[in-house]
């Protein structure tokens, strides 16, 4: 039975970024570009008015007392101006409009007072470029203004947008497929019967996918039986990462590891020294196709706390190194015990517990099938492998899963 750390370098070391592809910018969101971007253009690709107001030129302007200005010309967003601003002119502008040939400056309209034919303008703050946004302030053409491994949040999308991208390449979100197993399981929307129960942890396991940048889709109920169970398994081993819940422990009906076998997936272990999740299974399938690796196999408990844990400790550091990123653990954050904790046991422990007030809080819960306590968690609280009793303000790594 191998330790957290030695089977997490096995799972990475079965990973590698799957190659780039083009997208429209919608879906590049949270993906990491796989090229650098110039822009094509100086922004703003001319000398720009910041406010409502009065385009001017500084030498005209005597910032210590009021300056009458004959207004020559309106300039809205979108606009060219037809003439160039002269001695003593003055034109009305818009915020967002290009300043016209001879102006340097802008007054706003907040100090301004009209009168016949022109306007006096006072602004004691006054000087030279006041409220302009000078051509190629923001960037020159031919500036690298996204770099290749940046992720891509929504304001890099609408940088990307604004050097004329509609299309860009990123490093590709896996492609994930989830397989529920048990004749048990009865789908969300079904009374369950005597024995059976709903089937939650699909939606579990397809919301942490999609949480964590991948594409996910979810199979019909795979039933304890070896041909239907091959044929859902058989669909999953085209996508990059196959997700089984259930039948991967030590019962008569536990059938998945033996009919991965048969359909071809190596298997590189089974069980982890972890509760809960302590059955987890992992295993690579064959090529799927010349240049294409196999697929990621994870087999994880049923129980859903179990499938939970195994996603975040080991599934979340795949789909990070598929998707482009560093091989490395999920990150965890040393909290101090708001509560006296007694820790039993041969394996490190995840406890669903409550983040109060910056200390952790351990929450009652009964095993791995409470999906309710998990629920109201904000995380994970990390405890070594042995009898301890751990006092109130001890440090205690936590897993956030908010």
């Amino acid at each position: 039975m191998l330790t957290l750390a030695e089977a997490l370098d096995a799972v990475l070391d079965h990973c590698g970024a799957l190659p780039p592809r083009r997208v429209v910018l919608r879906e590049a969101l949270g993906c990491l570009l796989a090229e650098d971007v110039a822009t094509d253009l100086d922004l703003p690709p001319f000398d720009k008015a910041l406010m409502d107001g009065f385009a001017v030129r500084a030498a005209d302007f005597d910032p210590s007392q009021p300056t009458w200005f004959k207004i020559v010309e309106t300039i809205t967003a979108g606009m060219v101006s037809t003439r160039t601003i002269e001695s003593g002119e003055a034109a009305s502008i818009m915020t967002g409009a290009p300043l016209p040939p001879g102006a340097d400056s802008v007054v706003q309209i907040e100090r301004a007072n009209y009168e016949s034919m022109g306007v006096t303008l006072t602004d004691p703050d006054f000087k030279l470029g006041r409220h302009v946004l000078t051509r190629g302030r923001e960037m020159r053409a031919g500036e690298i203004v996204a770099r290749r491994h940046e992720r891509l949040n929504p304001a890099r999308l609408g940088l990307l947008a604004s050097v004329g991208l509609t299309f860009v390449s990123v490093q590709s979100r896996p492609r994930v497929v989830i397989v529920p197993t048990g004749d048990e399981l009865v789908e969300p929307d079904q009374v369950p019967g005597p024995g059976q129960i709903r089937n939650s942890n699909a939606t579990l396991l397809d919301a942490l996918a999609l949480k964590a940048g991948a594409f996910s889709r979810t199979t019909m109920i795979a039933p304890d039986e070896p041909e239907g169970l091959a044929a859902r398994l058989r669909d999953g081993l085209h996508e990059d990462v196959l997700l089984i819940t259930g039948g991967v422990s030590a019962g008569k009906l536990d059938l998945v590891p033996a009919t991965l076998e048969r359909l071809g997936v190596l298997k590189v272990f089974h069980k982890i020294k972890v509760k809960p999740g302590k059955p987890l299974w992992f295993g690579v399938g064959p090529a799927r196709s010349l240049g294409q690796p196999g697929t990621l196999v994870f087999g994880l408990p049923g129980n859903p706390v179990s499938a939970a844990v195994g996603f975040a400790l080991l599934v979340a550091p795949a789909l990070e190194v598929l998707a482009g990123g560093c091989k490395r653990a999920t990150p965890l954050t040393t909290f101090p015990l708001a509560i006296p904790y007694a820790h039993r046991g041969d394996r490190p422990t995840y406890q669903p517990s409550k983040l109060v007030h910056g200390r952790i809080e351990p929450l009652p819960w009964a095993g791995s099938s409470d999906l309710r306590t998990l629920a109201s968690a904000d995380g994970l609280a990390s405890f070594a492998e042995g009898d301890r009793d751990y006092s109130v303000g001890e440090l205690v790594p936590f897993l956030d899963l908010s």
